[in-house]
């Protein structure tokens, strides 16, 4: 279902079916995008905001020279992680003590940007916020909103999403083809029936149906996969007979949302009761989930069994009620969050069910995540960065339930739910027990097909399921029949986390959980949300126990600011002394290392150097992580080569890079041959130096480690100026400067790190001259992390960052062609350019294509260089 499937963080969705139509709302979602900075498409749940929004973005895209970010908001319940989400969307890993939206500011405050920011209507104070932020402290960044309601600002243009249009079934549907409704019943209707088409015979029907589902494309969809099993004639006869039902039930309710409650209903009871169960407890993984991760959050050992987990999930693909996509294991799925509310309103209506499935759900996640620490220092640190990252959701999910609760910030989309009918009526579906036949919301659909739909599946025992107590159950016949009322009525208005309270051993798990992370936290570029998450668990756990003191260094090793580092030091120092009392030496060593670096980082160098040595001649104790011993190792010869002791530095780096490769690591072997590149940087050995520089970068790529390539970025841009490349040491040191803008300004305040950048500056500046220097020092700033790493280790094939040189033949522009150039290069989009000359946007259009085509570019970044270079 939703026929799309999320990418890598920030990236648009991949379109997994066809895209029917709604050419007039993307024309007029790109027009208000042309003139104005912050546009929300608003409109009930299932209407298609989410597929809409990303293909505005997909035609939008290279009117914004620096990216469009998708930001998926439906896995948050915290409004604190919404500025994180849209931080990592925009590959910002930022290290400082201010609030985050500042540092977002800051960090986007000069670039050409588009984010989405996709399901905004329970985090709609925080969006505001972040919005209002972003839109008041940047000219160049724009914002495209999908929610049922507006966030509130000033600035902000509405675009309705309405449903599909759909002909009068009773008038002329000569030209029926045409309607996107009709189209998108066919197109999914065909996809399990092949052959299917609209005919003169069934236009009719299929036209009454679209429009008895108010062509809603949810909807619409759920219906369509009943044409496995039933003709439209039938899907049409059996929907009235729901929606008779539905309506008498909450005469209140808005029609829309009386549809798409039939039609989900409707498909809920066309579900085994194995699959309505499964239904519910899958609403608990937030985002995507593996088949691993279904099979441990709906095994019970009872109701569900392993083994049972695998058939329910085909079987709701089968009926589109989870949608299939791939992830970096195989085989992902996804509950669509009108579905998911859908599955949690059930699973509420349960006593301690939706306890104990999150509790199961957090307990993998924890499993999981000590899995992954233990395999990190090993050769498939990859994959275990793509995994963890797929997964960036449901460990939230699992952190804020033990952390304070069950969800987060309300899950409803308003004071009517997300429907506006309150609970489910299927709800009693799960497990009403004997005799809930007799009850019209649960009744069998099965007469309605040749065959019982639910024939040859495993029955789950009605006394067991009678045991639920669902409160369709207790509420006594005919409570099926009262959806607004029943005890699972104030579900979604009621606080999320009510009745999955954890207690003092859910915190504890959330403090294990928040600390076996840290490689993640600190390796992969997280560390701003993997403090917020420590600090959350630590101010939870107050006790003495080894989990306090892990989280405790931690905290330590994920300070990244000057402000930040004195703090740091502290917890590190508190978590050594407590894990000493506790006699536990491994989290003791972990936190000695923690001390080291911020000491080193301090510019304390003897100090440092002083502490390291100590450690490594110590040697590894049990239990510590052997990442951990290996960096040990690396901050040695950090602090050997700082102090110009090249040749013990070498020593040091070429034993850690023996420990790596026995165990096929890359990441701690990255540092260390950054340190042999810093070592003959020592030593003057420029050729070694370069080769271990560039090594040291492909490796960091791999993992995505942020703060690696700007360190190993500064060291590339100096090798470069000692190897008189002065002009490509400006590139990359355009390159490191954004790259530590993500992290940190300043470098953390070192000296030894900043005087380093200084002479690189100093010397490309002098031999270059001003105006040389910064046309490539700016035009590294344009490049993007991988771009930058493949210049720095010049590989064919890669984007051409060297401006024009002056003997090349010029290219001649018309002069209203240099015109759009010149603005082109000032940022400014085509609608921008239009209003600027009068001219109709299509011209502008027109122009900056030739303009494309004649420099023989791809991108508006490559015209505005080009401008720069003819000045």
């Amino acid at each position: 279902m939703g026929g799309s499937a999320p990418r890598r963080a920030g990236h648009l969705p991949v379109e997994t079916t066809s895209f029917v139509d709604r050419r007039g709302e993307q024309a007029a979602g790109r027009e208000l995008l042309s003139r104005a900075r912050l546009v929300t498409l608003t409109g009930p749940g299932g209407v298609g905001k989410t597929r809409l929004a990303a293909r505005i973005a997909a035609r939008a895209e290279r009117t914004f020279p620096d990216g469009v970010r998708f930001v998926h908001l439906a896995g948050l319940r915290e409004p604190e992680l919404v500025p994180l989400a849209v931080a990592d969307a925009l590959g910002l890993h930022d290290h400082s003590a201010g609030p985050p939206a500042d540092a977002l500011v800051a960090h986007v405050r000069d670039r050409k940007v588009l984010l989405v920011l996709d399901n905004c209507e329970h985090l709609l104070r925080a969006c505001a916020r972040l919005a209002a932020a972003l839109l008041r402290g940047t000219t160049g960044v724009r914002i495209l909103a999908t929610s049922r309601h507006r966030l509130g600002l000033t600035e902000e243009n509405l675009l309705d999403v309405r449903p599909l249009p759909v002909p009068d079934p009773d008038g002329d549907l000569s030209a029926a083809d045409g309607y996107p409704a009709l189209a998108l019943f066919a197109d999914r209707a065909a996809a399990v029936v092949p052959g299917f088409a609209l005919t003169a015979g069934n236009r009719a029907a299929v036209a009454r149906l679209c429009r008895r589902l108010d062509g809603l494309p949810l909807a619409i969809e759920l219906a369509a996969v009943r044409m496995r099993v039933l003709g439209v004639e039938q899907l049409l006869e059996r929907l009235d007979d729901r929606y008779r039902l539905l309506t008498s039930g909450s005469p209140a309710a808005l029609p829309r949302h009386r549809t798409l409650r039939a039609a989900v209903d409707w498909s809920h009871e066309l579900c085994t009761a194995r699959e309505q169960l499964v239904w519910a407890r899958l609403s608990v993984p937030a985002g995507g989930f593996d088949l691993e991760t279904a099979e441990a959050v709906c095994a019970d050992g009872d109701l569900v069994h392993g083994a049972d987990v695998l058939d329910a999930i085909a079987g709701l693909v089968d009926k589109s009620v989870l949608s299939r996509e791939p992830g970096p294991d195989g085989v992902r799925y996804r509950l669509l969050d009108t579905l998911r509310h859908y599955g949690l309103e059930t699973l509420r209506g349960t006593e301690g069910e939706e306890l104990a499935t999150r509790r199961r759900h957090r307990d993998w996640m924890l499993r999981r995540a000590t899995a992954c620490e233990q395999a990190w220092f090993g050769p498939g640190q990859r994959e275990i960065v793509a995994r963890l990252r797929a997964d960036q959701d449901n460990l939230r999910a699992a952190l804020d339930f033990s952390l304070r609760g069950a969800g987060g910030a309300a899950a409803a989309s308003g004071p009517d739910g997300v429907f506006g009918v309150g609970a489910p009526g299927a709800a009693s579906v799960m497990a009403a027990g004997p005799g809930a036949a007799a009850r019209p919301a649960c009744r069998s659909t099965a007469s309605a097909t040749s065959a019982d739909p639910r024939e040859g599946a495993t029955p789950i025992p009605a006394d067991a399921l009678a045991g639920l107590r669902l409160a369709g159950t207790l509420a006594g016949p005919g409570a099926a029949a009262r959806p607004a009322s029943g005890s699972t009525a104030s579900a979604t208005s009621a606080d999320p986390r009510e009745g999955a309270t954890p207690t003092p051993a859910d915190a504890l798990a959330g403090l294990r959980l928040a600390g076996t992370l840290w490689f993640y936290w600190h390796a992969c570029g997280a560390p701003r949300e993997g403090r917020y998450w420590v600090e959350r668990a630590l101010e939870a756990n107050p006790e003495p126990t080894s989990e306090r003191a892990r989280g405790l260094w931690v905290a330590g090793l994920l300070a990244g600011c000057p402000e930040d580092l004195t703090r740091g030091l502290r917890r590190a120092e508190e978590a050594r002394e407590l894990a000493r009392g506790l006699g536990d030496a491994a989290e003791a060593a972990h936190a000695e290392y923690v001390i080291g670096v911020i000491r080193l980082f301090a510019d304390d160098l003897c100090a440092a150097l002083a502490h390291f040595e100590a450690g490594v001649a110590r040697g590894p104790v049990p239990g510590q992580h052997l990442s951990l011993v290996g960096l040990d190792q690396v901050e040695l010869a950090c602090a050997l080569g700082f102090l110009g002791h090249a040749d013990r530095a070498v020593e040091v780096c070429e034993k850690t890079l023996r420990l790596c490769e026995e165990h096929g690591e890359e990441w701690v072997r990255s540092y260390a041959l950054r340190m042999l590149a810093l070592a003959h940087t020592v030593k003057q050995d420029w050729p070694r130096a370069e080769r271990y520089a560039r090594e040291a970068l492909r490796l960091k790529l791999a993992v995505n480690d942020l703060i690696g390539l700007a360190l190993t970025m500064d060291l590339t841009a100096r090798i470069a100026t000692e190897r008189s490349a002065h002009e490509r040491a400006a590139v990359l040191l355009g390159g490191a400067d954004r790259a530590w803008a993500a992290v940190d300004q300043g470098r953390w305040g070192s000296e030894a790190l900043n005087s380093l950048r200084r002479d690189t500056e100093s010397r490309a500046g002098r031999v270059l001259g001003s105006t040389a220097f910064t046309a490539a020092y700016d035009r590294g700033a344009a490049l993007t992390l991988p771009e930058l790493v493949g210049h720095a280790l010049q590989e064919p094939g890669l984007p051409d960052v060297t401006p024009p040189a002056p003997d090349r033949p010029q290219v001649r522009l018309t002069p209203r062609e240099a015109q759009v150039a010149e603005l082109v290069a000032e940022g400014l989009a085509n609608q921008q350019i239009a209003d600027r000359l009068v001219i109709a946007r299509r011209t502008a259009e027109g122009h900056v294509e030739r303009i494309l085509n004649k420099l023989g570019f791809n991108t508006r970044t490559q015209i505005a260089t080009w401008v720069t270079a003819q000045r």
